[in-house]
């Protein structure tokens, strides 16, 4: 937190609008990236299921067919949901996004989150930076990284230019369906990133040695799985289902 942070004006709104998912004017898209050869790899399984209610975005994609033989970002994301904003950080300031995330698992390997699990994922695609919360139905883990996203020119800055950290919360309860609430926090001016679940810190990076202004919200199904000789095997029969709530996003500075 920068020193002055009590001071700074401080803005707050809710996004959600999950009922519009299907039309053209949601604020949500179907996630993806344009390739190379002019093509786009969408992140959509066929067969999803998309149920809003209570104002709860739900998405079952069971079982996972997706995959992609040479490229782990696109193999690994099943179905995903991108939102058309991009989220400002003030100058110098903060930007912090709440939301309330379940997952159920279905024929996944128990104890490995890996295997299929729901995600939200805060995404500045312009420079790769990703920080996210990873819901599975018996383990909960952050991730810190800065990806290669296709299309993305990566920053030569800090300690390693592309990487990401995976920090499974083993001291965190986490059953079949149980609702958790995220918090993630990047503070500009200090260069940090601080992330809450269930009402505590979990994690935090300092020194974070890029100046981000702005993120994309995703929320996904996904898996974790190493490509192996040169064939996808991400898919081997399990499933997810994933719940999210609308998010609040506040701003200071």
């Amino acid at each position: 937190m920068t020193s002055d942070s009590s001071s700074q004006p401080r803005s707050e709104r809710v996004v959600g609008d999950f009922n519009r998912i299907l039309e053209p004017d949601s604020p949500w898209r179907v996630g993806g990236f344009q390739l190379p050869d002019g093509s786009t790899w969408q992140y959509r399984e066929p067969d999803a299921v998309v149920l809003v209610r209570n104002g709860w975005l739900q998405v079952a994609a069971v079982p996972f067919t997706r995959g992609h033989d040479r490229v782990p970002i696109l193999d690994n994301a099943k179905h995903m949901y991108f939102s058309r904003e991009r989220f400002a950080v003030p100058e110098g300031g903060r930007i912090t996004f709440e939301i309330e995330v379940a997952a159920r698992t279905i024929a996944t390997r128990p104890g490995d989150v890996y295997d299929g699990y729901v995600s939200w994922n805060l995404l500045d695609l312009t420079t790769g930076w990703a920080f996210d919360f990873y819901t599975g139905g018996d383990g909960v883990a952050t991730v810190y990284g800065r990806l290669p996203f296709p299309g993305v020119t990566i920053p030569q800055t800090g300690e390693a230019r592309a990487f990401c950290i995976f920090n499974e919360l083993h001291d965190l309860a986490a059953t079949q369906g149980q609702v958790h609430a995220y918090r993630i926090t990047y503070d500009q001016g200090a260069d940090t990133v601080e992330f809450e679940a269930d009402g505590r810190v979990v994690d935090r990076y300092e020194h974070v040695p890029d100046k981000l202004t702005g993120f994309a919200v995703a929320l996904g199904l996904m898996t974790e799985i190493d490509i192996e000789g040169g064939k996808s095997v991400s898919c081997h029969g399990q499933g997810v289902i994933g719940r999210w709530s609308p998010m609040r996003v506040a701003t200071e500075g």
